[in-house]
């Protein structure tokens, strides 16, 4: 998360009953999620070995966390991903796009075939904030959690202003989306000005 958690927490005042985390990695926010009193996770990251990582990561850690080695879109079958060199952590259903210029540092070199599925089909009760990195690929993620985005207060997820991976959902795409199930944008950090991605956190708008 390029935002502090606890930071965003503190400012708006949140009473997180339970995240949904899409594209977990490695859980590299668990210990964060944990220490601010959340005890209900869900993890969904669809890459084999990265799960695996994970999956170890989870264990002997103080909370109920459910993680599924799945990738979330918006409907069912199967997908190819473009697996980048930096442990995985720039991966995406999407083809790279400028993202080679950009970030040229960084290589796909494979791909792996993952099981997609949608949010909704989890019927998930009682979580209110949601984390997605999804390289590019969150509308489709979006599209497929219209019920689950009615009962969530927080979203905080990565955005893009340029085409970085082909057809990627641009920011103002997401801020229209997002906006029919009153989640208000309030927060956006691109971590250099002439980056295409960055992350954002939308709040419901009752909470403002």
């Amino acid at each position: 998360m390029l935002l502090n958690f606890h930071n965003i927490y503190k400012k708006y005042n949140m009473n997180i009953t339970g995240i949904i985390h899409i594209g977990a990695h490695y859980g590299e926010e668990l210990n964060d999620y944990i220490n601010h009193g959340v005890q209900e996770i869900v993890l969904f990251e669809p890459l084999s070995k990265t799960f695996d990582v994970l999956e170890k990561n989870c264990k002997d850690l103080n909370a109920n966390i459910q993680a599924y080695n799945v990738a979330l879109g918006s409907s069912e079958g199967k997908a190819t991903m473009y697996l980048s060199d930096n442990e995985s952590q720039s991966s995406s259903i999407l083809k790279p796009k400028t993202h080679i210029e950009e970030m040229p540092w960084i290589n796909f070199s494979g791909t792996e075939e993952v099981e997609v599925t949608t949010l909704d089909s989890y019927n998930i009760e009682g979580f209110n904030f949601i984390n997605i990195d999804v390289q590019g690929y969150e509308m489709e993620v979006f599209k497929g959690g219209t019920k689950t985005l009615e009962k969530v207060d927080y979203v905080y997820s990565e955005v893009n202003k340029g085409e970085l991976y082909e057809n990627c959902a641009k920011i103002d795409e997401l801020d229209d989306f997002l906006g029919q199930y009153k989640l208000k944008r309030v927060e956006t950090y691109w971590p250099e000005s002439w980056y295409n991605w960055g992350d954002a956190l939308y709040v419901k708008e009752n909470l403002l």
